[in-house]
């Protein structure tokens, strides 16, 4: 029965081999990889521990809040590049089976991506790791430079530095990853001003209360109007592109800024009556 099929014995048993060896390659390519990767990846890790950068880093604020959420540095690191050697090598494995049709398409472009991605999630993270030494290098420095009174201004600069660079690094990353689109931008932005006007508002009202004890009371609702502010602000940037959605963000801003005004106006008004009655005394 098989003989009348016309089957060519010979020629699908050379296929078998052939396709059986180059298989057999593909994962060896794989396993050798994983071999260097995991080779690579504990040096890695071992050279971060012995240089001292991991425990510089946990010192700053990133590093405590890695340290917070349970990663460990060194090993993220190490992990990372163990990953990203491996994907090197399945996409080599890959173009070497050259598998065809639109399955070997879809294939190939899922592992050209790969490297991409990991090397992303690297760059984030090496980033991140010199964003936290760089400005916490410059926070000490701004501490030193200012007088006393001013420590709170040089934080503020060293938090805003922060914010701008960790944006920074994000919109690099996300590039070499191929996260663009019309939102991603604004949304960085938006981000970066919600941010900065967070640091912003509690340092200048914490410095006006402290010089003037007076206006302690309407500390809660100055922050509350800053925060605010910089939130509307903040979204406008991120739905820029999306026209109907900030005209609601708009409409929504007038709305608490009337409602802010209302509230204002009470605490204003005595505080206004107290500062009468202390000039009068």
């Amino acid at each position: 029965m098989l003989l009348q099929l016309g089957i060519n014995w010979d020629k699908l048993l050379q296929d078998i081999i052939t396709y059986g060896i180059q298989g057999v390659i593909a994962i060896l390519i794989i396993i050798v990889a994983w071999a260097i990767g995991s080779v690579v990846g504990s040096a890695v890790n071992r050279l971060i521990e012995r240089t001292g950068l991991e425990r510089a880093f946990d010192r700053t604020d990133v590093g405590k809040a890695f340290r917070s959420a349970g990663i460990d540095l060194s090993n993220l690191i190490g992990m990372l590049i163990t990953a990203f050697i491996v994907v090197i090598g399945i996409v080599v494995a890959l173009q070497y089976l050259r598998i065809g049709g639109e399955a070997g398409m879809l294939v190939a472009q899922v592992a050209e991506y790969l490297p991409r991605l990991i090397g992303g999630i690297i760059l984030l993270t090496a980033g991140l790791i010199l964003v936290a030494l760089l400005t916490d290098y410059i926070g000490k420095l701004l501490t030193g430079l200012f007088p006393k009174q001013f420590v709170e201004i040089g934080e503020m600069l060293r938090n805003l530095l922060l914010i701008g660079l960790i944006a920074l690094v994000v919109s690099i990353a996300l590039d070499l990853m191929l996260f663009t689109g019309p939102l991603v931008y604004p949304l960085i932005l938006g981000t970066v001003i919600i941010g900065a006007g967070i640091f912003i508002g509690h340092t200048v009202v914490r410095n006006i209360v402290e010089d003037h004890p007076e206006f302690a009371s309407a500390a809660p609702y100055a922050k509350f109007l800053l925060y605010t502010i910089f939130l509307m602000v903040g979204l406008g940037a991120i739905f820029a592109n999306f026209p109907e959605t900030a005209q609601v963000v708009q409409n929504v801003a007038w709305g608490v800024a009337i409602a802010v005004g209302i509230l204002l106006a009470p605490v204003v008004y005595t505080l206004a009556k107290r500062m009468a009655k202390e000039a009068k005394e």
